[in-house]
C-alpha cells in the first residue's frame, strides 16, 4: 500500500474517501485548509513537501451549494490543481487521481461517455474542471506521472449539505413537514457516498489513466429519489412533487456510461439506493 496525500478531506466526499483509503491499508496524509492554502502562492508545493507521499487524491475545490456553478474562484482552483500536480511530480510522486465532474460534458440528454461525449460545459465550474484536467494531463505526460481523472456524477449520503435533495427531503419528513420538490422527472445518475469513496480508492490502486466516470450507470428520477428519501425518513406522503418550479434550462437526463469503471477498474457499486437512503435518514436522526 502507499502513503497518500488527500486534499479536501474535510468535505462531504473527502471524509468518506479518507476512510475508504485507510480501510484498504493506505496511510492517509490529510492536511486541512488551516495547514496549507492551496490557492496561495507556494501552497501546493508546501503541502506536497510536507506530505512526502507517493500517491495523490485531489478533491479540494470550492463547492458551496448553489453558488459554485459560476463562481470566479473556480478558475483559481483550476490553476491550483495544475500547480499541485506540478509540485507532486517534482517531488517524485508516482500516481494521482483528481476529482472531475459530469459538468464537463455536453448535457444534451445522451449517455455521458468518456471517449465519445463532447466536452462542452454549460457552466464556469465545468469549464474550470476541464481546464484543470487538460493542464494536469499535460504535466503528467511530460513527467511520466500516472494520472486518472475521476468524473463524479450525483452523490448522496451522510454529511451531505443540507440544502441538497436527499437531506432536505429527509429532514423535512423527520420534522413532520411537507417536502417541496420540482416535478421530479429529471433523470440523474446517483451513487451512495461510501461507494463513491471506495471507487476513488479502487481507481487509485488500479493504475487506469485518463477520464473515468464514477457513477452507477443508471438513471433514477428526482421524484424516485425524493420519495425514497421520504420513505426512509418515515412518510412518503409528505413529498410535494411540483411544488417548486424547475429551471427552464435543466437537463432532462444526466447519466454515465460506466464501462471503464466496471471493466478496467473492476469496480461496481455495493450499496443500493434503498439501503443508502436508509443509512442517510438514520444519520440525520442521530444528528450526524
Amino acid at each position: 500500500m502507499s502513503r497518500v496525500l488527500l486534499t479536501g478531506a474535510g468535505g462531504f466526499i473527502g471524509r468518506h474517501v479518507a476512510t475508504a483509503l485507510r480501510m484498504r491499508g493506505h496511510e492517509v496524509i490529510a492536511p486541512g485548509s488551516a495547514d496549507f492554502d492551496l490557492l496561495a502562492e507556494g501552497g501546493p508545493r508546501a503541502a506536497v513537501e510536507a506530505a512526502q507521499a507517493q500517491a495523490l487524491v485531489h478533491l479540494a475545490w470550492y463547492a458551496e451549494h448553489g453558488r459554485f456553478w459560476e463562481a470566479e474562484v473556480n478558475d483559481d482552483w483550476a490553476r491550483a490543481t495544475v500547480s499541485l500536480v506540478e509540485a507532486f511530480t517534482a517531488a517524485g510522486g508516482r500516481r494521482a487521481v483528481l476529482a472531475g465532474s459530469c459538468a464537463e460534458y455536453l448535457w444534451d440528454g445522451s449517455i455521458c461517455d468518456e471517449r465519445t461525449t463532447a466536452l462542452e460545459p454549460a457552466h464556469r465550474y465545468g469549464r474550470a474542471k476541464d481546464a484543470a484536467r487538460r493542464g494536469a494531463e499535460a504535466v503528467a505526460r511530460e513527467h511520466g506521472l500516472s494520472l486518472a481523472w475521476a468524473r463524479i456524477f450525483f452523490t448522496f449520503g451522510p454529511g451531505e449539505p443540507s440544502a441538497r435533495l436527499v437531506p432536505s427531503v429527509a429532514s423535512a419528513v423527520l420534522a413532520e413537514q411537507p417536502a417541496a420538490v420540482t416535478h421530479g422527472e429529471q433523470l440523474r445518475d446517483w451513487l451512495y457516498v461510501e461507494d463513491l469513496a471506495d471507487a476513488f480508492a479502487a481507481l487509485l490502486e488500479s493504475g487506469v489513466e485518463g477520464p473515468v466516470n464514477l457513477a452507477a450507470g443508471a438513471g433514477v428520477s428526482l421524484a424516485q429519489m425524493a420519495r425514497g428519501a421520504a420513505r426512509a425518513a418515515g412518510d412518503e406522503a409528505l413529498v410535494r412533487l411540483g411544488a417548486i418550479p424547475s429551471r427552464p434550462d435543466e437537463p432532462a437526463r444526466i447519466v454515465a456510461r460506466t464501462q471503464r469503471l466496471r471493466e478496467e477498474v473492476a469496480w461496481v457499486p455495493r450499496i443500493g439506493l434503498d439501503e443508502g437512503l436508509a443509512r442517510t435518514a438514520a444519520a440525520l436522526r442521530r444528528g450526524d
